[in-house]
């Protein structure tokens, strides 16, 4: 089914401005209303798009009451359950920042309404639309690395003034949310480019020598393991507070007849690549995150082009009716291992089976 224009609402205006401003300066969209628990963000969001006052909300009960065909949630990961499934009962296709939710019970929930309602359900993770990612999903489809049997990733991010305010020493919404919930970033490429999924999972860290204030979320570094259905192997490494200057993502794969690394400097910088009788050692590969084939408003969304391609997927499954890249059962593919590699660390280590919801 196609429609001329879909109306779509902004919940979480922070983060939410950043896709809003790409569904409006789509032609297919128009943003008919959008919320936030905080007053002066959502005025000037408010200011930003011109809407007028009864389009704005300070209540999510009578934000998702109005007419819209799709939302997309920006709020702090607590809510988003509890958000993604009211949207859903009320007939509203859902567009859900990462990560999906805090526990696997929420997860289960996202999963049975979306069953229930028949409504689309997309994980909004952006990493996985950054053009290196799609062409090493090429490269590995084209089966030149062989048999993909190990994978890396990493994303170190110190942020520790998002997780306890600085001046005030006042708790922010991340001081419970563990480094390893934190996982689809990193997870999100590594999945979609092997077309794997994660069977088991194990983590370690619970040390607090940077932010000791900070419970779950200050949590200096933590390292997971997993195991895959292909019997693969992935270790993941994740800190929001470890200084290292600017934020670092960092992919790795190890096949059979080669391997792939991004660069370890600088997300979208020069990594390597080395292919068995094709090169004598491994060599440069640029892994840019902007396609210049792409419009000049692909990169109002930021992180490169990554957040246009989240928009479109998107609209192309409400377009078309098929199911996005990343629907319900392949966003809990990549956010539910790193909430049990959590569960695991904070249990000194064992390996836990990630559910199949």
């Amino acid at each position: 089914m196609s429609k001329h224009r879909w109306k779509i609402g902004l919940v979480g205006v922070g983060r939410g401005s950043s896709y809003g401003n790409l569904f409006a300066s789509d032609p297919a969209c128009e943003v008919v209303a959008c919320c936030d628990a905080v007053e002066a963000a959502l005025a000037r969001f408010q200011n930003e798009l011109a809407l007028p006052d009864n389009r704005c909300f300070l209540d999510y009960e009578k934000f998702i009451d109005q007419d819209m065909d799709a939302v997309f949630i920006g709020t702090p990961i607590p809510f988003h359950a509890a958000q993604c499934v009211a949207a859903l009962d009320a007939g509203v296709h859902v567009l859900s920042e990462v990560t999906a939710a805090s526990t696997v019970d929420q997860c289960g929930r996202i999963v049975d309404a979306v069953r229930r309602t028949g409504r689309t359900y997309m994980l909004a993770e952006n990493c996985v639309y950054w053009p290196f990612v799609q062409a090493w999903k090429a490269l590995v489809e084209s089966e030149r690395l062989g048999q993909i049997f190990y994978a890396e990733c990493e994303y170190l991010h110190p942020i520790p003034e998002l997780i306890v305010d600085p001046k005030t020493g006042a708790d922010k919404w991340r001081v419970n949310r563990a480094p390893l919930h934190y996982c689809s970033h990193s997870l999100g490429p590594i999945l979609v480019m092997t077309g794997d999924r994660i069977t088991h999972a194990m983590g370690l860290g619970d040390g607090h020598r940077l932010l000791p204030e900070a419970p779950i979320g200050g949590i200096d570094i933590q390292v997971a393991l997993f195991k895959t259905e292909k019997s693969g192997t992935i270790k993941l490494l994740r800190t929001s507070v470890a200084p290292r200057g600017s934020a670092l993502h960092f992919y790795c794969l190890q096949g059979t007849k080669g391997c792939v690394e991004s660069d370890r400097r600088r997300t979208g910088g020069t990594g390597l690549l080395y292919v068995t009788g094709e090169m004598a050692q491994a060599q440069d590969l640029d892994c840019p995150l902007v396609d210049p084939s792409l419009p000049e408003r692909a990169g109002a969304g930021g992180h490169g082009h990554a957040e246009y391609g989240v928009v479109q997927a998107f609209l192309r499954a409400l377009t078309t009716g098929e199911k996005p890249l990343l629907d319900v059962d392949r966003a809990m593919d990549i956010c539910l291992p790193g909430i049990v590699a959590h569960d695991s660390a904070m249990q000194g280590g064992s390996w836990m089976e990630v559910p199949s919801l």
